[in-house]
């Protein structure tokens, strides 16, 4: 099954990049938003399997995105990943306290490190 994703990043290349490094590897990118807005109305028009979600988006905070998104798509409790260009260990306990299924740090962001998220939290 391939995966669908949408992608909510304010980085216009990370986009790109990411977009095409994902599809490659399997992944159906359908759609991006830059901000909380566009990810909402991303999420109702295009119903994903997967959200990745930047921790920071310019002005918004991406915990505040994933929280929004779980609270008005419950279903995407097991499909929202944080992501951001800093490590995991500076997000730990903001990462743990909101409703995201964990968290990648972009330079390790591939399908199966996706997929390896999605299934560790999938069997708890």
């Amino acid at each position: 099954m391939r995966e669908r994703c949408l992608i909510v990043d304010d980085n216009e290349r990370f986009l790109e990049v990411a977009t095409s490094s994902l599809s490659r590897e399997g992944f159906e990118i359908i759609g991006s938003a830059r901000t909380r807005e566009e990810a909402i109305a991303a999420a109702r028009r295009l119903d994903p399997d997967v959200v990745l979600v930047d921790v920071n988006l310019g002005p918004e905070s991406g915990f505040d995105v994933a929280r929004e998104l779980v609270e008005a798509f419950p279903d995407l409790k097991s499909g929202v990943v944080l992501i951001s260009t800093r490590s995991e260990l500076d997000y730990a306990d903001l990462v743990r306290e909101s409703p995201a299924v964990g968290f990648i740090a972009k330079s390790r962001l591939s399908a199966a490190a996706i997929r390896e998220l999605l299934s560790s939290t999938n069997h708890r």
